[in-house]
This record gives C-alpha cells, sequence and structure tokens, in this order.
C-alpha cells in the first residue's frame, strides 16, 4: 500500500520533470506609457523599436495601432472606445502589423474592420487573417476589363455599363439614391457567383440596419459580407473599414473569384482621416485634408483589378460611393475619386423630386471602359438610345421658351420622354437581360409611340412577358452573349407590338 509520503514525493519527482522539460527562455518586451488621450488617438513614449501598423494594446485590452513615428513618442490610432484609456497607462507591442479575417466563413455575417462580429453570431478568432495594408496588383498581373457586371438597371447596364475589375464612382447630392443603385446592384448578383461587400464607412446605425434588412429580405446577405466602421466608432476604425474589406475581398479574387465591393462612402473616410490627422498635427492642405488625401484613395481604389489567369483571374470590382455639396462635382474629395476612378455615375436632386428614379443623370456620367464590356445585344440599342436622349435633353430646354414647334421636334420630345419614363425603375426589381432588351427595343424602334405615359408601366410588363415566353430561344442567345442581327431585332419588336396591341 502506497503511503502518503511515497505520494508527495512521486507528485514532487513528476513536478521536477514537467519543469526540466520547459527550460525557462527570457523574452524581451517594449513597455510604453500614454502620454496623452484625445478622441481617437493617444501619444505613447518608451517604444524605440514600434514600426508603422504595429498593432499596440493598451490597458484593459484595448487595440490601437502606430500610426507617427516621431523621435520622442509614437502617435497612435485607436481601435476602441478611449475612455478606458488614461495617461500613464501601459501599452505594449503585439509583433504584428494591422490584420482581418479572410474566408468562405464571413458569407452572410456582419462584422467590424477587425473582424469583431456585431450580428450576435459565432466568433471568427479561428479564421486566417491577412494584412489590411498591402501593395496594388503589379500591372503585368493584370488583365483588360472585358466581363460585364449586369446591374439590373436599364439605364446603367445600357448606357453606363461596369466592368468587372472597374473601379465606378457612385456620386451625387445626399438623398439622391446612390446606395440604393449599391444595393440594387448587389441585390442583382444572385446566383451569379459573385460575391459582395458592403464596407459601411460613417454610416448612421439606422441605415446600415436598413440596408442589411433590405440584403436579407431579398435573398442577397447570403453571398455578402457587410463590414461597418459606424459613425459612433473610433475614428481609426472608420479609416480601417475600407481597407480590411478590401483585403478580405483581395482573397477571393486571388481564389479566381469575382468580387463587387461597395465603398459607402469616402466622404466620410476622408473626414475619418482629417480628424486623425489634424489630432496628430499632420500638416492640413485644401479643405483642411492633408495633403495625401489623393494618395490614400488612390492606393485603396488601385487594388481593384481583373487579374490574368497565372495570378488567380478573379477580380475586384469597386462601387466606391462619394456625397457632393449643393452639386458642387468640382470639389476637392470629388475631384479627387473622378481622376482615379474609370468613370462616374452621377445622380441629379433635380430629377430625383420629379420622380425620375433612379436619378441618373446620363448626360453627366460615363464610364471609361465603354462598350468593351457590354454584351453585344446592348450594342444594338445603346448607341440609337443615348443618342435618341441627348437630343432630347437638349430640345426639352430649348422647348420652355417657344410655344411653336415643328412636327420633327414635336415627335423628338414625345420620344424621348417615352425614353425617360421607359428608364425608370423600382428599387429592388433588378432586370435580366431579355427584359431590359425587350423594352429598349420596343422603345426605340416606335411601338410605344403615341401611347399614354400612365399606361408604360403595364405595357413594358406585358413587352418583357412576350418576349421572355414567345421568344426563348433567342433570350437564350442574348445570355450567351451572341449578336442580334436586323431580323432578330424585328422579331423582338413584332412580338412588343403583338404584346402592345393585346393590351390597348
Amino acid at each position: 500500500m502506497t503511503t502518503y509520503s511515497e505520494t508527495l514525493e512521486a507528485a514532487a519527482h513528476q513536478f521536477d520533470q514537467a519543469v526540466k522539460a520547459q527550460p525557462a527562455q527570457l523574452s524581451v518586451t517594449e513597455i510604453g506609457t500614454v502620454e496623452e488621450v484625445q478622441r481617437g488617438i493617444a501619444r505613447v513614449h518608451g517604444l524605440p523599436h514600434v514600426q508603422v501598423d504595429e498593432v499596440l494594446r493598451f490597458a484593459g485590452g484595448h487595440l490601437g495601432y502606430a500610426f507617427n513615428l516621431d523621435p520622442e513618442q509614437v502617435g497612435c490610432v485607436l481601435l476602441d472606445s478611449s475612455e478606458q484609456i488614461t495617461a500613464g497607462s501601459r501599452v505594449e507591442r503585439m509583433h504584428t502589423v494591422l490584420d482581418t479575417p479572410v474566408g468562405d466563413q464571413l458569407l452572410g455575417r456582419v462584422v467590424d474592420p477587425v473582424g469583431r462580429p456585431l450580428d450576435g453570431g459565432r466568433s471568427l478568432d479561428d479564421l486566417p487573417r491577412e494584412p489590411c495594408e498591402r501593395d496594388a496588383p503589379p500591372i503585368m498581373q493584370r488583365a483588360p476589363v472585358t466581363v460585364p457586371l449586369q446591374s439590373g438597371l436599364k439605364v446603367v447596364d445600357a448606357m453606363i455599363p461596369i466592368g468587372r475589375g472597374q473601379r465606378q464612382l457612385l456620386l451625387g447630392d445626399r438623398q439622391t439614391g446612390k446606395t440604393a443603385i449599391a444595393v440594387d446592384t448587389i441585390i442583382n448578383q444572385r446566383g451569379r457567383d459573385v460575391i459582395c461587400i458592403y464596407c459601411s464607412i460613417g454610416q448612421r446605425s439606422t441605415g446600415v440596419a436598413r440596408v442589411i434588412e433590405n440584403l436579407r429580405r431579398h435573398d442577397a446577405l447570403d453571398h455578402t459580407i457587410v463590414v461597418i466602421g459606424a459613425d459612433d466608432a473610433p475614428p481609426g476604425l472608420q479609416f480601417l473599414a475600407p481597407y480590411a474589406a478590401t483585403t478580405m475581398g483581395e482573397h477571393f479574387m486571388r481564389e479566381g473569384r469575382d468580387v463587387l465591393i461597395v465603398y459607402d462612402d469616402l466622404t466620410s473616410h476622408a473626414r475619418a482621416y482629417r480628424h486623425l490627422s489634424l489630432l496628430l498635427r499632420r500638416p492640413p492642405g485644401r479643405e483642411a485634408f492633408p495633403g495625401d488625401i489623393f494618395y490614400v484613395h488612390s492606393r485603396l481604389l488601385e487594388r481593384s483589378t481583373h487579374l490574368i489567369q497565372s495570378a488567380g483571374g478573379g477580380s475586384l470590382t469597386a462601387l466606391p460611393i462619394i456625397e457632393t455639396e449643393a452639386q458642387n462635382v468640382s470639389a476637392y474629395i470629388p475631384t479627387n475619386l473622378i481622376s482615379i476612378t474609370d468613370g462616374q455615375i452621377y445622380l441629379s436632386p433635380t430629377l430625383f423630386r420629379k420622380g425620375v428614379l433612379p436619378a441618373i443623370d446620363v448626360g453627366r456620367s460615363v464610364s471609361r471602359v465603354g462598350g468593351k464590356t457590354q454584351l453585344p445585344a446592348y450594342r444594338v440599342v445603346a448607341g440609337d438610345l443615348r443618342l435618341t436622349y441627348s437630343q432630347f435633353e437638349e430640345l426639352e430646354r430649348f422647348a420652355r421658351f417657344s410655344s411653336q414647334l415643328d412636327e420633327d421636334t414635336r415627335a423628338t420630345l414625345n420620344r424621348g420622354r417615352l425614353i425617360r419614363e421607359i428608364l425608370k425603375q423600382t428599387q429592388f426589381q433588378p432586370l435580366t437581360l431579355p427584359q431590359q432588351i425587350a423594352s429598349l427595343i420596343a422603345v426605340t424602334n416606335g411601338v410605344l409611340d403615341g401611347r399614354p405615359v400612365e399606361q408604360l408601366p403595364k405595357l413594358e410588363r406585358a413587352i418583357q412577358d412576350a418576349v421572355t415566353s414567345q421568344a426563348a430561344e433567342l433570350c437564350a442567345q442574348m445570355q450567351a452573349g451572341e449578336k442580334l442581327d436586323k431580323e432578330q431585332v424585328e422579331q423582338i419588336a413584332n412580338i412588343a407590338a403583338g404584346a402592345v396591341h393585346a393590351h390597348a
């Protein structure tokens, strides 16, 4: 029988063996001290070897990262509330740069820029992480932008096409429908194998909650990641949000998948950067923005591209949103973004007040990639459509000064009003390519001439139903990217005329 002393001796022996198996090692850790705290930033001394963008842990587990490296102190951007951090508290180096989780498990989740769940779901700590800041793909790894990204909106897909890998700016005054266009584009990617990322920067929580609910209600949240830097979050999180969202998208792009990312919006991002820069005493420039604000945005948007097959073959399409004031598109930040991106979609408050939704001003919008990304079926109607609509807008302005108009002018005005009505589209109802082509061919071939404007929504639905049911093979050819010849256009126009006659 084992005595008490023998048991104690055996336990002590095992303890000694365990201690010997784990030899003690000295580790050097730099510990700094907080000198000053302001909203969103802190100044620290005692970290002589800290690097730019290195993560720092403050007392209480709060996170921040090194932003300014001055000879005597380090300017830190805080990623958590600054209320719990006081002067004299400890700061510890983490020896890692800012990173964020990546992977398929993020789909359908709502997270903050460092990957902390905001939807009450399970933790994402087990996911691989990648740096938020990284260089854009080199030019030799970039492929031409030739594949269309269908938005489901007639006015965009027909006249301002977007390609996969393109950077298309959405700009306009407040409350003109910029986010609505972006959400409609995300909803239209259902079943198209395009991963979407909605990055909210400085937006009100109620508005973000409404976007998430709309995505969930229209079955679009399963292929979407929502990254939030809320308006009540520290400015550091708002500044970091688009970089973290881009890193999540790049992970899928390198796997050969197509990604759409919406930055809503970069005006708030610029303000957050201005806030941090002024507190850290960086020299201000125009409108008090720091001098490198152009570089900050171009560095972000240059990461959107279409890769060649040897580099992965995927694409990252960016839809940055910018808010203008009093329709001033020549202000500092809008001008910067217009020059960085590959085109812009301008939303007019005048059209919005008239009920022309989406309120896209076609004359002030442009896609610098152009028809290269359009499916061939659109090219049959897009040229006449844009020309006719431009003539109508010019004539409409001058027609107000004259009561006597000739027959041709009145016909042009009537056709233009029909086009404007046809280009209207209800939110959350993206259309397929055959439905859009059917409507556009009907209006450009005069099928709807003379019809009352109030009957157009009913007639348009009848035309779309007739074309998709009576010309199913032709619709499949359009979806496959085949061209439409003159006989096929006449066939669609005849089917549309029959549908209009039946519902007249």
